[in-house]
């Protein structure tokens, strides 16, 4: 079985305490634990250690991005931690560097990743509906959920990473309706797991 490394993004507002994103990640443990993976969870709440970080993802075969959407991105409590920990593991523990070399300077940019087999997961919540989504006339202008997602995307092929498909609730904070959510990701993980 798979070692299964979760960071648990949600960062503590009073008007989004980070219900939804913890109910996700437990019934990630839940279910892949009684699948007879292992996992790690790591919440921003907790205290980083950096070294213990990079341990967790060379640790992991996949690794499970559950994060709300502020902003557009990820919240600042796990960019900070992206920063910290993920700048530690250029010197080998992720990548070795960019991925460029002294003989050829221009090519090769971001492609000195060392997670080569390393899977990931992007889960994520959004108070946008998702006809905000896929459609030109909306907000979006047409753009996907992995379109507005391209740099997280873009940090983990760095490491050398492999996408599984990303997971959406919508329209969580007006319309929510978690229990089809949970439902709908059971049924994720239950296809890519």
């Amino acid at each position: 079985m798979s070692n299964i490394l979760i960071i648990n993004g949600h960062q503590y507002y009073p008007f989004s305490e980070g219900k939804l994103n913890a109910t996700l990640v437990d019934e990630a443990v839940s279910l892949l634990t009684q699948k007879g993976h292992e996992t790690r969870v790591v919440t921003m709440q907790d205290e980083i250690n950096v070294e213990q970080e990079l341990e967790n993802h060379q640790w992991a075969d996949v690794v499970i991005f559950q994060s709300p959407i502020n902003w557009m991105g990820v919240t600042w409590s796990f960019k900070k931690y992206m920063d910290e920990v993920y700048t530690a593991g250029m010197g080998g523990a992720l990548c070795n560097g960019d991925g460029r070399t002294a003989d050829e300077p221009k090519k090769h940019y971001g492609r000195g990743g060392t997670l080569s087999g390393t899977k990931y997961m992007m889960s994520v919540t959004f108070n946008a509906p998702e006809e905000a989504f896929n459609d030109p006339s909306e907000f979006f202008n047409g753009k996907s959920v992995d379109d507005l997602l391209f740099p997280m995307h873009m940090n983990f092929k760095f490491f050398d990473m492999h996408a599984l498909p990303t997971f959406a609730c919508f329209d969580v904070m007006k319309n929510a309706n978690v229990e089809n959510d949970l439902e709908r990701f059971k049924a994720h993980l239950n296809d890519h797991f």
